[in-house]
């Protein structure tokens, strides 16, 4: 069950045109919130860096009936790739799938000029998968999630 609360804020001096702004908290986002975030985040960027080459990297695997059953997800922009989520279905991992979706991310991201890949993983998540394909450890996050580490991996493209 989704969960939303809002709280109206009287705001004064900083919008002249709006004299209350609504707060909301929630536990669900049907995709237009990230998706407005991302655009203008995006935005921002650009106008701080004059980097305007971003671009959505998804690779994905499906069976024959059209499931998925792996999957890469992230982007790429100036000059770097963001691996944000790699999946492969419990029956598929140990097969190389995983190394063949992510080998075929990092060409990708050659072809568009990247020379770095970049994501986070957990401790008890893929961390060796990672170090044995070139990864190398950029820094931790401790407590994420409580008892664990989220660890930040970097891998140089040749």
């Amino acid at each position: 069950m989704a969960r939303r609360r809002a709280t109206f804020l009287r705001w004064s001096g900083i919008l002249d045109d709006v004299t209350r702004l609504r707060l909301e908290v929630s536990d669900v986002d049907d995709g237009v919130v990230e998706r407005e975030i991302r655009n203008r985040l995006y935005e921002y960027n650009v106008s701080a860096t004059g980097i305007d080459d971003g671009a959505m990297l998804v690779v994905s695997v499906r069976d024959d009936r059209g499931g998925l059953v792996a999957g890469l997800y992230g982007w790429t922009w100036g000059a770097s790739a963001f691996v944000d989520l790699l999946w492969v279905d419990e029956p598929l991992r140990g097969t190389g799938l995983g190394s063949r979706l992510l080998a075929t991310a990092e060409d990708e991201a050659r072809s568009r000029g990247c020379t770095q890949v970049l994501l986070s993983t957990h401790d008890f998540q893929a961390p060796a998968f990672y170090a044995a394909r070139g990864y190398r450890e950029t820094g931790r996050f401790p407590g994420y999630p409580t008892g664990h580490q989220q660890i930040h991996l970097a891998k140089q493209l040749a």
